[in-house]
């Protein structure tokens, strides 16, 4: 059986996220969706990323995260090829622990950022494709965040299956008491 993973903060799941995540199973038989930044110690800044480590862009609990990945790997048909699991980038001695370093790892590049942790894994042991992505086609989870703090236009930008789970999520802890 081959594996495959695709590493991401998920701050929320978005389309492109799903997009990078059927390539992967495309290819290998199993997919290990490893949510990045899983608590709030894993955050550190990084000079090729000024934002993932504020508290702003990582809203959202692991736990949250994994709820919205399940619905949206489930709404994809894709949930008994796929197993969600914590990645902390900032500890790669502990990353064999949570996905096999036989897991090539699938990462869209679309900045230097992205570039950083492919070399990252590569470093880790991991076997490392990367795609190049089109800077001018990104959806980011950063302007994902602003339609949800202005609870506007949110649901279209999120899988189907996300949006209700996201919105109950939000019913108990709406955005503006995330920053």
């Amino acid at each position: 059986m081959t594996t495959g993973c695709v590493t991401g903060r998920f701050q929320p799941v978005h389309d492109q996220h799903l997009e990078l995540i059927g390539v992967a199973l495309a290819e290998c038989d199993h997919v290990i969706v490893a949510v990045t930044n899983p608590d709030t110690e894993a955050r550190h800044e990084e000079s090729t990323s000024a934002h993932r480590h504020t508290r702003a862009a990582n809203p959202f609990t692991y736990y949250e995260r994994s709820r919205l990945l399940t619905a949206a790997l489930a709404g994809a048909g894709w949930a008994d090829r796929t197993t969600i699991a914590p990645f902390d980038l900032t500890r790669p001695t502990v990353w064999a622990d949570y996905v096999p370093l036989d897991a090539r790892q699938y990462v869209r590049a679309y900045h230097g950022w992205e570039r950083q942790k492919a070399e990252a894994l590569v470093a880790g042991g991991y076997p490392v494709t990367v795609l190049d992505g089109d800077p001018a086609a990104k959806r980011s989870a950063t302007e994902v965040r602003v339609l949800l703090a202005a609870d506007a236009g949110w649901h279209d930008a999120v899988p189907p299956g996300v949006a209700p789970l996201l919105a109950e999520i939000l019913a108990v802890a709406p955005m503006a008491a995330r920053r």
